[in-house]
């Protein structure tokens, strides 16, 4: 019996071993049919990888010139398989499906910062999340935003105005504080002043978290947290999160107060229906209040599904707008004929007062519109967008099962010529209404596409034209920089890697 039980056990554990590894290798030879580097199994292309993110984003670029003509690729992160679109049409079948939702694996690790908001949650807590949030996104509340973006703004001319005349400075850290102080007053209702105090605990944290992150999802051996949380960027991670969720949580904290406060000075008793108005003598409504306002209706929404989703807000809607607004300042300087037509435009609209820019100004502010998408066409803010299947589909000919992961990746999406001819020209008049009208939907996804769109693409536009237009407005911006010298660093946000140089002149 001994005998038997024995045998038996050593079944149970080879059937544990034996069954996973003979999926792992149907899986490696069904994905290895798809062309791609040479890869090792379990290890997968990891070792070939570039460590300093604007040399793996070229290395992503050269695989994709190499594979352009099967319109997709593979690589294995470990033992992970990814496939990289970079075609509309192979890229339709994901974003027209109401399948494919689930983020990649490489967003887990966002998880310990975001927790399972709107950006990393899927299934259910996805739609329930997606169809709760769509109204804060509503026209009438990002009209009270505007008055945030020209605030600060304001602040941010001010602090260019000390640079006019002079010599060539890197603007992209002063635009960088200038979105994040937009972000956070939006966000959270607070002023955190980092036009001013460009040092703060706050500011560096924000920056450096999403460095580590783009590190660690194409490191295997940075995977497992208890490794990682020994390592000097593991300890890193850890004090970055701790200063991000003490703010994120103080405010809310505070915030609720102020809140519960205010309703019982008011002896109000909050549901679905009530009117949200400002508390504490605020001009208007931040996200966080219009969630605090959802969490009294029904007490089921937590202080921790609201922490989600701030600090997702304040992620998605800082170093993407800040990098967007970069590289939309650096195309208009070095292209003499569109700021003069930028000039143009916003002459014909304001004149030569320095009024603030209105919700009606922005729609008028057509030939400004078209150019930040041109900008966003050339340089997307999010170089690649990340999805596990839910089920085996079959793109450019291939099986994909599903298992693997897709990775869409609109730099280089973009720059099909058969919807962009010459597509390293930087041309506003692409996205004129004649030209775009006819236009394949997933060739241009600067904001993702489907289901899954962003939900604030309207407040980053709107902001970007407040912000540009403040700046065009006053200053006439030159740069001595050539493309070859940008070197596009793709990390989770597209950064030039030295920043952007200019110069500038005041305009009268």
């Amino acid at each position: 019996m001994a005998i038997v039980g024995g045998i038996s056990l050593l079944l149970v554990v080879a059937a544990f071993l034996v069954y996973p590894l003979y999926r792992y290798f149907k899986l490696w030879q069904l994905v290895n049919r798809i062309p791609g580097p040479v890869a090792l199994p379990f290890i997968g292309n990891a070792l070939q990888f570039e460590r300093d993110g604007q040399a793996f984003f070229v290395q992503i670029l050269k695989w994709v010139d190499d594979y352009r003509d099967t319109r997709v690729f593979r690589i294995w992160i470990g033992p992970k398989p990814v496939i990289f679109v970079y075609r509309a049409d192979a890229a339709e079948c994901i974003f027209n499906s109401s399948k494919h939702i689930t983020k990649a694996f490489v967003y887990d690790f966002l998880h310990p910062w975001l927790g399972t908001g709107l950006l990393t949650s899927t299934g259910d807590k996805w739609k329930s999340r997606r169809r709760l949030l769509t109204p804060t996104f509503h026209f009438k509340i990002l009209n009270d935003f505007v008055g945030v973006f020209n605030e600060h703004s304001s602040v941010l001319v001010t602090k260019l105005n000390n640079y006019a005349g002079k010599e060539e400075f890197n603007v992209f850290p002063l635009i960088t504080h200038c979105v994040l102080d937009i972000i956070c007053e939006t966000a959270m209702g607070i002023k955190t002043n980092a036009q001013v105090d460009c040092d703060s605990d706050y500011v560096q944290a924000v920056s450096g978290m999403s460095t580590v992150l783009q590190d660690r999802m194409k490191s295997p051996w940075f995977w497992p947290d208890t490794f990682y949380n020994l390592t000097e960027d593991g300890k890193k991670h850890g004090k970055f999160l701790q200063i991000l969720h003490k703010m994120t949580n103080k405010v809310i904290k505070d915030r609720s107060a102020e809140l519960s406060k205010h309703l019982a000075s008011q002896g109000q008793t909050v549901t679905e229906d009530t009117e949200m108005t400002t508390i504490g003598g605020r001009k208007h409504l931040a996200f966080l209040d219009m969630l605090l306002y959802m969490h009294e209706a029904d007490p089921e929404f937590t202080f921790t599904d609201i922490r989600e989703e701030v600090d997702t807000f304040l992620f998605e809607g800082h170093d993407t707008t800040a990098a967007a607004l970069t590289w939309a300042t650096y195309l208009i300087a070095s292209h003499p004929e569109v700021q003069e037509r930028i000039f143009e435009e916003l002459d014909g609209i304001f004149g030569d007062s320095n009024r603030p820019v209105t919700m009606d100004d922005l729609k008028e502010m057509k030939y400004l519109d078209n150019t930040i998408k041109e900008s966003l066409r050339m340089y997307p803010s999010v170089p690649i967008f990340a999805r596990q299947l839910d089920e085996d589909v079959t793109l450019a000919g291939f099986k994909i099962p599903s298992e693997a992961n897709i990775l869409v990746a609109p730099y280089a999406l973009h720059r099909d010529e058969k919807y962009f001819p010459n597509p390293e020209v930087f041309d506003p008049d692409r996205f004129s209404s004649s030209r775009s009208k006819h236009r394949h939907p997933y060739a241009y996804v600067p904001f993702s596409a489907g289901l899954r769109n962003c939900i604030g693409q309207k407040f980053a536009l709107y902001e970007e034209k407040v912000v540009l237009s403040s700046i065009f407005r006053k200053f006439k911006i030159e740069t001595a920089m050539r493309r070859e010298d940008l070197k596009p660093t793709g990390e989770i946000i597209l950064r030039p890697l030295n920043g952007i140089n200019i110069k500038l002149s005041l305009r009268n």
